[in-house]
């Protein structure tokens, strides 16, 4: 049932479709924490290009946290799907009561990962976006929107493997993008990998300052 070993090993697959952009100056990784960080890792080794993260978090259907029902993404960007929302009867005062929760660890994690320092400037930069992998697309949407803001130059997607539902939405967010399988049916994106242990922050932390690490050497 599985396609990839680990993260890692759908990482160095996924960056040999993206080889037309390495060594560019004005390219940059972003990752798609927790998950993606070690997808772009090798993604950004491979093209030798500077990563970092940014920051998404899932709004889950209260009772039902893995149903996202939208996402919020950095700079307090939101995005709903509001046919859920309705079909659900989830109320405005739950909508409000999970946005403050994500936006709480938005804040956290932008002080744990980038020790609150603001993103690269985007403006004009070759930009692809990397998670492990997307079931619903929702928390892909909300990042894209939120990036849009910052008229990259390119903005691609790059994700291992996704429905095809997500994919055909994601597609026509975006400039490009590179994917390795969109199997159906597709339960979760955990199925697909043989080693899927959740990401901890200790490792999103040592991937960031590797991956630092290898554009300068000195530092």
């Amino acid at each position: 049932m599985s396609i990839f070993n680990d993260r890692a090993e759908a990482g160095q697959q996924l960056a040999k479709k993206l080889l037309a952009y390495q060594n560019r100056k004005d390219l940059l990784i972003l990752a798609l924490p927790r998950g993606g960080v070690p997808v772009a890792f090798e993604i950004a080794k491979l093209l030798h290009a500077p990563m970092t993260v940014f920051l998404v978090r899932k709004l889950g259907v209260p009772g039902y946290e893995e149903v996202a029902m939208g996402a919020i993404a950095e700079g307090n960007i939101p995005i709903f799907n509001n046919e859920l929302i309705h079909s659900l009867n989830v109320t405005a005062q739950q909508i409000q009561h999970i946005l403050q929760k994500e936006q709480n660890e938005l804040a956290r994690r932008l002080q744990h990962y980038r020790q609150g320092k603001p993103l690269p400037a985007l403006h004009h930069k070759i930009i692809i976006l990397v998670d492990d992998g997307a079931a619903t697309g929702a928390t892909f949407k909300a990042a894209i929107h939120a990036l849009k803001i910052f008229k990259p130059k390119k903005l691609i997607v790059a994700i291992p493997v996704a429905s095809q539902n997500s994919l055909q939405e994601i597609t026509s967010l975006v400039d490009e993008i590179a994917y390795l399988a969109a199997p159906e049916p597709f339960y979760g994106v955990g199925q697909w990998y043989q080693h899927f242990d959740q990401t901890s922050d200790e490792e999103v932390l040592n991937l960031l300052q590797a991956s630092a690490l290898q554009l300068n050497p000195m530092e």
